[in-house]
């Protein structure tokens, strides 16, 4: 089993706490509420990688439902029955996807991070829409289609959550030099504005 370095263990936990901060910061919409978590989500797997990234959500989402209260309506395990559950299970496989893309593709220019970025939202909102599908049919007793659910957990928040994965991949392009040191300038291109 490969060991963990100091510094990744201090990244991963960073992230994590940072998807946390993200969940308090929220503007209510319906069924799911727009929050700040998917901008952790996104720099955790363009930053760490695949495995990194996905660790740091993994923490994230297992403190919740140990009880931490750092979901956006609270924590504790029974918090898997919430519609929005989902999409927490979501940020773990997207930041696992986002990452995996960003190394596939080995450049930190802006359009290589945007499509990692965008691949990961893309898992977040499979999976939590169809969750949010579930939960509101066969948990919450209050039937909804699953066009229903596609408009209010998918096209509502898509708008804001596209302008953060354009942010990310700005941020992500700035910050990989000091996160990544071995990526050269050769490996990045020239990191075009």
């Amino acid at each position: 089993m490969a060991k963990i370095k100091t510094k990744s263990l201090i990244l991963i936990a960073l992230f994590a706490a940072l998807t946390a901060v993200g969940g308090f910061i929220r503007i209510p919409l319906p069924y799911v509420p727009f929050t700040l978590q998917i901008l952790s989500v996104f720099l955790s797997g363009a930053l760490l990688g695949p495995k990194l990234g996905m660790m740091s959500q993994l923490i994230y989402v297992l403190a919740g439902l140990a009880g931490a209260p750092i979901f956006t309506k609270g924590g504790g395990p029974e918090y898997i029955f919430q519609p929005t559950f989902g999409y927490l299970i979501g940020f773990i496989l997207g930041a696992f996807t986002g990452g995996w893309v960003a190394q596939k593709l080995k450049s930190a220019r802006l359009h290589a991070l945007f499509l990692a970025n965008f691949s990961c939202l893309v898992v977040v909102y499979f999976i939590g829409w169809l969750w949010l599908y579930g939960d509101m049919n066969y948990i919450m007793s209050t039937p909804i289609t699953l066009k229903q659910a596609f408009i209010f957990g998918c096209l509502i928040p898509i708008p804001g959550d596209l302008i953060l994965c354009v942010l990310c991949s700005i941020l992500s392009a700035r910050m990989m030099p000091i996160i990544k040191p071995r990526f050269s300038i050769q490996q990045q291109g020239v990191i075009k504005k």
